[in-house]
């Protein structure tokens, strides 16, 4: 099988998390809205504990967290859970970008059949959003703006802080999707000024199925976001159904690591991209860096091989390594980046472009070479 170079799409479980989780199988098997016998209670427990755990990774109130199924559901909150709100305050006007994750652009696509009017900002050709188009389409009926921190497929880093402390105090709801950094980058998230931000555990070591949406309070008002599925009154009313108490606890699990390590892990991000980097250079392959290596986040490359078509490249090192072109929520269709066509390049480059994306595991720099060489290989023939 090779080793796993597909972190982006999902992350292994840290064998601690998978510890907690396996004790709360066993232990604290409750339901958490139990509230009439200690097995409830218990249960209970686990989750106020997970969700505290996850507050103060983001150094965020408590009861801001609400757990969801993961970033799809959370950033489906943030887009249509504000459908009322700018029904009745007229404001129906909706900013994001052209390479938003497919959970922020479909809903956006299903308020704009419903009258909405969406502005889908384009990158510029090294894949970053500039924070003044954004801002210069903020209007006064403008409801809600939309950005990625980090783009799932390139790794760049957008200018959320600087469009964050623009709209900071504005009648205008800004929403981050940090799936690709909650974890990684978490001072910059701890600093970031927003009123609702998306993460999952599976991008940050923790189970898949699990994610949360934090929702601030507006302006020192209750957030008008609604619940988008009915059913009960868990998590303040925002999401109903029965809280995965495991699933909790194992995410509260990672968020505590990682508040502790994620210093260090940064530093093995940043050693295994060097080398990565090096190794392309020194094997004398032709590739192009698609992204701003400058706004980079450090565990990710999205490269175009030279005349390689990135399908061929995925079948003939995956006894090497498991990479991928793309989101793994679009990847079945094997349809052309749309994040690689916004950004402008070239069909053919678009088409040999893989993405690259690791974890805080060392990776042996032997299995680059043999990439690389089998690349080098196969362009000498052509």
């Amino acid at each position: 099988m090779g080793i796993y170079l597909d972190y982006n799409a999902s992350t292994p479980v840290d064998e601690r998390v998978l510890a907690r989780m396996v004790d709360i199988y066993r232990n604290h098997y409750g339901n958490a809205s139990s509230r009439t016998h200690q097995f409830g209670s218990d249960a209970n427990h686990v989750t106020e504990t997970a969700r505290q755990q996850l507050a103060d990774l983001l150094k965020v109130p408590k009861e801001t967290v609400c757990f969801t199924s993961g970033s799809t559901e959370s950033n489906n909150m943030a887009v249509l859970g504000l459908e009322h709100y700018g029904r009745k305050t007229g404001k129906m006007h909706i900013i994001t970008t052209a390479i938003e994750h497919k959970s922020i652009l479909e809903p956006c696509k299903v308020l704009g059949e419903r009258g909405f009017e969406v502005d889908y900002i384009a990158p510029h050709g090294d894949g970053r959003i500039h924070a003044e188009d954004v801002l210069n389409k903020v209007r006064s009926d403008t409801m809600l703006v939309s950005i990625m921190h980090v783009n799932n497929e390139t790794g760049t880093i957008q200018p959320v802080q600087e469009i964050g402390q623009a709209l900071s105090g504005q009648e205008v709801y800004f929403h981050i999707d940090a799936s690709q950094s909650c974890g990684k980058m978490v001072k910059e998230l701890q600093e970031l000024p927003y009123d609702l931000l998306s993460l999952a555990a599976h991008k940050m070591y923790g189970p898949q199925g699990i994610g949360a949406l934090i929702v601030k309070n507006k302006n020192g008002k209750k957030s008008d976001i609604e619940a988008i599925s009915y059913g009960g009154g868990q998590e303040r009313g925002l999401r109903p159904g029965t809280l995965p108490v495991a699933l909790i606890g194992g995410l509260g699990e990672a968020a505590l690591i990682l508040g502790k390590e994620y210093a260090e892990n940064q530093k093995l991000y940043r050693s295994n991209r060097d080398m990565i980097l090096r190794v392309l250079r020194d094997s004398g392959v032709k590739y192009q860096i698609n992204g701003n290596p400058t706004f980079g986040i450090d565990n990710t490359l999205n490269i175009s091989f030279q005349n390689y078509d990135s399908e061929a490249l995925m079948l003939g090192v995956r006894e090497i390594a498991g990479i991928s072109n793309g989101s793994a929520c679009t990847s079945s269709n094997y349809a052309p980046s749309y994040v690689l066509q916004a950004m402008g390049l070239d069909q053919k480059r678009i088409e040999s472009a893989v993405r690259i994306s690791w974890g805080k595991e060392q990776i042996d720099e032997a299995v680059f070479w043999q990439i690389a060489e089998s690349v080098k290989g196969w362009q000498g023939e052509t």
